[in-house]
């Protein structure tokens, strides 16, 4: 690829891989009971592509989440970030002085997940060298998925619930107001979480193990009233699972984020495993009549947004592959989601500036919570180095 533009290069292999997932060109529309359906109009996609003055070496770390540089590397176009009637994706290739690119992409949620956006990518990069064809054919079939005739809501959704922040103290965030940070936690920091952990536990995640940890550390940091109820949202990717038999190619969103919940008393007071074992149990209840039953309630409840006071979502990205795309150039040196949001964080796999291997975690708060927050992550590891902060904006 030497020699070689990689925006014109990238450009040309989207519009050939859109060929294939011509749905993506299209618009979203909503039908009756909100429901949404895509309006394949091949208006097509967002294209940018920039140049920066400067090079891979000086960004540094900082081109992982929360990069300081966001609004530059994906400008966001006017009237362009709307659910209903805008592009369904936004592309920015950016090159960089020293030969390099950073290519960023803003994608509307309700046409994939993770694995699903990966794949697309997969077929970009197949155009760009050379293929005409992608070796694994998108599928589209999201009837697989749909509710039951008739719907029955036949679960406990936690993750669904209206809830009223009566007491003031779930976790209420000012947008304008937030401190973005990621969380740098390598060997050490996880050898020290899971020394703290009896054997009577059995066998837990790396991501089990974090997750618990930043969970209870961010409702210490709020200050959340004791008797108040929280909850954690963990998605858990249905490709794989019996009873669905998803075919290989299947793009569109596949998962379910299953709350588990807990008085902020017990959470606060209790150990580590405490909170291990809530979201081992939610895990367990995992089910195909589980899934279905949220298939339904979409129905039944006219598509309901998820819990948001006292919730906190998280996604475990180490294994969507976005850090193996390579559109020609070799794999990427980083690869995952550019910043955190309000009550939604993301681990993904992460090498730092000094090679070291480990997860990284990218997570907005209030200043002065962000500042318990801080405070409580480095408590709670002390038996090894303090959990590195990677860098920090307003």
């Amino acid at each position: 690829m030497k020699g070689k533009d990689p925006a014109k290069v990238i450009k040309e292999a989207l519009g050939k891989a859109l060929v294939y997932y011509y749905p993506l060109a299209g618009r979203l529309i909503e039908g009756d009971d909100r429901k949404l359906m895509v309006d394949c109009t091949s208006e097509g996609v967002l294209f940018i592509e920039a140049d920066a003055d400067t090079t891979l070496e000086n960004l540094g770390d900082s081109i992982q989440p929360m990069c300081p540089c966001y609004e530059e590397l994906l400008y966001d176009v006017p009237g362009s970030g709307g659910i209903l009637g805008s592009p369904l994706i936004l592309i920015q290739v950016t090159r960089l002085r020293c030969g390099g690119f950073i290519f960023a992409l803003r994608l509307n949620h309700t046409m994939s997940d993770g694995p699903g956006l990966v794949q697309f990518l997969n077929a970009i990069s197949e155009m760009g060298q050379g293929l005409s064809v992608p070796s694994l054919l998108p599928i589209w079939q999201r009837e697989l998925l749909n509710a039951r005739n008739p719907p029955r809501i036949t679960r406990i959704h936690h993750e669904y619930e209206e809830v009223t922040n009566t007491k003031g103290t779930l976790m209420a965030m000012d947008e304008n107001n937030l401190v973005h940070r990621s969380f740098f936690f390598g060997l050490k920091e996880i050898r020290a979480l899971r020394n703290r952990l009896p054997a009577s536990l059995g066998a837990c995640s790396t991501f089990e193990v974090l997750i618990a940890y930043v969970w209870r550390c961010r409702t210490i940091a709020f200050a959340v009233d004791p008797d108040e109820v929280v909850r954690i949202s963990c998605l858990i990717n249905m490709r794989g699972k019996r009873g669905f038999d998803l075919p290989p190619g299947y793009y569109g969103n596949a998962f379910v984020y299953p709350a588990s919940i807990t008085k902020a008393g017990m959470l606060c007071k209790n150990p580590l495993e405490y909170a291990i074992r809530l979201l081992k149990k939610a895990k367990a209840e995992m089910s195909q009549e589980y899934i279905k039953s949220v298939a339904d309630l979409m129905v039944i409840k006219g598509r309901p947004s998820f819990t948001q006071p006292g919730n906190y979502l998280i996604s475990d990205l180490t294994h969507a592959g976005f850090g193996e795309v390579d559109f020609g150039w070799g794999k990427p040196v980083y690869g995952g989601v550019a910043r955190a949001l309000s009550n939604i964080s993301f681990c993904m796999r992460f090498r730092n500036s000094k090679g070291e291997e480990g997860n990284v975690i990218p997570i907005c708060l209030p200043p002065p919570v962000m500042e318990r927050f801080e405070q409580e992550l480095k408590r709670m590891t002390k038996e090894a180095e303090p959990v590195r902060l990677i860098k920090s904006m307003l």
